[in-house]
């Protein structure tokens, strides 16, 4: 729990975008809260608003309208270069589709975010280190990603999500390009990293990867539609 009794507070966030004369509305007045150490699942077909939802809380799109406080911080109305050192800082990114430098070492892509918080290189090798020893690849450190199994790749992205002792650390479909028995392993890897006391936010269309959460959030038409506690979550 932070001093503040949340980590993630929005109050009434819409978000609208002009096509040509019409305007298409993303996310319509939405509110919630989301504590520290919360698992959370949020959940919605194509076209529902979750991934607008998702690039807010990330930092990378802003509202048109309504409040995002980040700790003790609004958020919603910051500019591009300082909604960048916020992501830098307090949140780490794990993407379907892993974004890993493919002619860079697994310790370089882990090393990466390290750079831009002005870091010496010393301290960011023993960090990346530290953190590929935790998702257990550390005998993979001078691999390139292409040397690498998809589920490989996944554990170097959430290292280097890792990496910075984000607040937050943010999935979108972190299994969408992994066989099932690989994707049960990296979601068994997000619950002990749950267990750390890391606050995890997963983006998915997947009921069987939402089952992993604490609390699932389902999203239609920008709207929250469900808000409610998993009791038998998957460890």
């Amino acid at each position: 729990m932070t001093k503040y009794d949340y980590l993630i507070k929005i109050n009434n966030i819409s978000k609208v975008y002009k096509m040509g004369t019409e305007l298409v509305f993303a996310l319509r007045d939405v509110s919630l809260t989301i504590r520290q150490n919360e698992y959370v699942a949020i959940m919605g077909p194509s076209g529902s608003g979750k991934s607008t939802l998702m690039n807010i809380l990330g930092c990378l799109d802003s509202p048109t309208s309504g409040q995002y406080w980040l700790e003790d911080r609004d958020v919603s109305q910051l500019e591009d270069n300082e909604l960048a050192a916020i992501r830098n800082k307090k949140i780490g990114f794990v993407f379907q589709s892993f974004n890993l430098l493919s002619r860079s070492t697994v310790l370089a892509n882990v090393e990466l975010p390290l750079i831009y918080s002005g870091l010496n290189k010393q301290t960011r090798e023993k960090l990346a280190r530290n953190v590929l020893t935790e998702v257990k690849l550390d005998d993979r450190l001078t691999h390139k990603p292409n040397e690498l199994s998809g589920g490989q790749r996944q554990r170097v992205a959430i290292a280097r999500a890792l990496v910075t002792s984000p607040a937050i650390i943010l999935a979108d479909e972190p299994t969408g390009n992994l066989d099932s028995k690989t994707g049960v392993e990296i979601m068994q890897l997000f619950s002990d990293l749950w267990k750390q006391k890391n606050t995890i936010i997963v983006v998915t269309h997947s009921d069987e990867v939402a089952a992993y959460a604490h609390r699932i959030i389902k999203i239609k038409d920008g709207l929250i539609e469900s808000d409610f506690e998993n009791i038998n979550p998957l460890i």
